[in-house]
């Protein structure tokens, strides 16, 4: 029986895969051409420490041209609510 300690562990490890936005390589590739993350990038937009970002978790359920097969960490899209010079915003 897992614990509750096991279970928050499992969770925390999937969320830093998530955030991770395929791993070290991915990363270092769009810094290489110039480019912030998104993650970067909503960083610098939204107020220090105020982003709270919704539905990591989504995957898809797509199955046709091969997608059965693929993993594109939180499908590629990024959503949460936070405030730009306090005043609050979705994104």
């Amino acid at each position: 029986m897992d614990t509750v300690a096991q279970r928050s562990r499992e969770l925390k490890e999937k969320e830093n895969k998530e955030k991770a936005m395929g791993g070290a390589e991915r990363v270092g590739k769009q810094h290489k051409s110039g480019k912030l993350t998104a993650r970067e990038r909503l960083g610098l937009l939204f107020d220090p420490g105020s982003f709270h970002e919704l539905d990591l978790f989504v995957q898809h359920r797509a199955v046709l041209f091969g997608m059965d097969k693929t993993y594109v960490p939180a499908e590629g899209v990024i959503t949460g609510h936070g405030t730009v010079n306090g005043r609050p915003l979705c994104a």
